[in-house]
C-alpha cells in the first residue's frame, strides 16, 4: 500500500513540475462605443442633476474599461429643448447635465457624436409606483433559514407595466437585479422579494423601484439570463450579443452597446428587525 501511494504520489509531482504558463490568443474585435444613460428622477428631488457614461468595449484580458473623452452629448424633449451633458474634468468618460427638466410622460431623445459618427435614442420618461409597506419573515427560504424581506407596491392601473428591482446587500459589493411585469397582478399590489442567510438585525437593505418599457425588460431579463449563475460557465461565451436602443446613424453596422431609459425612481431603506 505504501509503495502504491509512493508512486501516485510521485507522477502527480510530475505533472506539476511540467505546468507552464500557455498564452492564449484570442482575436480582438474593434471596440464599440458602450452608453450608460438611466435617467433617473428621484423622489422627493427636481431630478435637474443627471449623468450618462460613455466608454469602449475592450479585449477580454484587460483590467481596466476605456472612457470615451471628447463626445458631443444632448438631450431633447419634444418642444426641441436641448440640454447639454458637458464631460467632468475629473471623471473622464462621465458627462453631467445640472440644468435637466424630467417630466412624466415627456418625450426625449439622446444624441450623441462621436468620433464623425451620431448616436440616437428616443424614449419617454415612465411613471413609478411608491413603496407602501415592508415585510419581514425570518423564516424564509426553502429549508426555512433565510431572511426574507418583501416591498410592497400598487402596480399603476389601467395600464401594462413592468418594473426593475434593484437591491442592495451590505455583504455585497455588486447590487442584485430584477424584472417584474404586472401580466397577472394588473391593477393589484405586487411586490419585490429578497432573501439572505447572512442578514442580521440592524443590517440594512436598500430597494430601488423603476418603471421600464416592454423593451427594456426585455433586454433586462436577456442580460441576467446571460450573467447568472445557472446560465453559463465561468468560460463560456454569451449566446448572443445583446444590443439596446441606441442606433447609429451614419453606420448602422458600428452599432453601441448599451440603453437610453427614463423615469421616476423611488427607493425605500428597511432595518432588518
Amino acid at each position: 500500500m505504501k509503495s502504491i501511494y509512493l508512486s501516485a504520489l510521485a507522477i502527480l509531482l510530475t505533472l506539476v513540475s511540467c505546468e507552464k504558463v500557455i498564452d492564449v490568443d484570442l482575436d480582438t474585435a474593434a471596440p464599440r462605443l458602450v452608453v450608460e444613460a438611466s435617467i433617473n428622477w428621484y423622489h422627493d428631488t427636481p431630478g435637474n442633476e443627471q449623468k450618462i457614461k460613455l466608454s469602449t468595449t475592450t479585449d477580454y484580458f484587460s483590467n481596466t474599461i476605456p472612457p470615451v473623452s471628447g463626445a458631443v452629448v444632448i438631450i431633447t424633449n419634444s418642444a426641441n429643448q436641448t440640454f447639454d451633458f458637458l464631460e467632468d474634468s475629473s471623471t473622464p468618460g462621465t458627462y453631467r447635465c445640472n440644468t435637466f427638466e424630467p417630466v412624466l410622460g415627456e418625450t426625449y431623445t439622446l444624441t450623441i457624436v462621436y468620433q464623425g459618427e451620431t448616436y440616437s435614442s428616443t424614449e419617454k420618461l415612465l411613471d413609478t409606483p411608491v413603496v407602501t409597506r415592508v415585510e419581514q419573515n425570518n423564516d424564509g427560504g426553502i429549508l426555512g433559514n433565510e431572511t426574507e424581506v418583501k416591498f410592497f407596491f400598487n402596480d399603476i392601473v389601467n395600464e401594462t407595466n413592468n418594473y426593475l428591482v434593484k437591491i442592495e446587500d451590505p455583504y455585497k459589493v455588486i447590487p442584485e437585479y430584477g424584472v417584474i411585469e404586472d401580466r397577472f397582478f394588473q391593477n393589484n399590489e405586487m411586490f419585490g422579494l429578497y432573501f439572505s442567510e447572512e442578514l442580521k438585525a440592524g443590517d440594512t437593505l436598500k430597494f430601488t423601484l423603476n418603471g421600464i418599457t416592454r423593451n427594456y425588460y426585455n433586454y433586462m431579463d436577456l442580460l441576467l439570463e446571460q450573467t447568472g449563475s445557472n446560465s453559463m460557465g465561468p468560460f463560456s461565451t454569451p449566446t448572443a450579443t445583446v444590443r439596446g436602443n441606441i442606433v447609429n446613424q451614419t453606420n448602422f453596422n458600428n452599432y453601441a452597446l448599451g440603453y437610453f431609459r427614463l423615469s421616476k425612481t423611488e427607493t425605500e431603506e428597511y432595518i432588518i428587525q
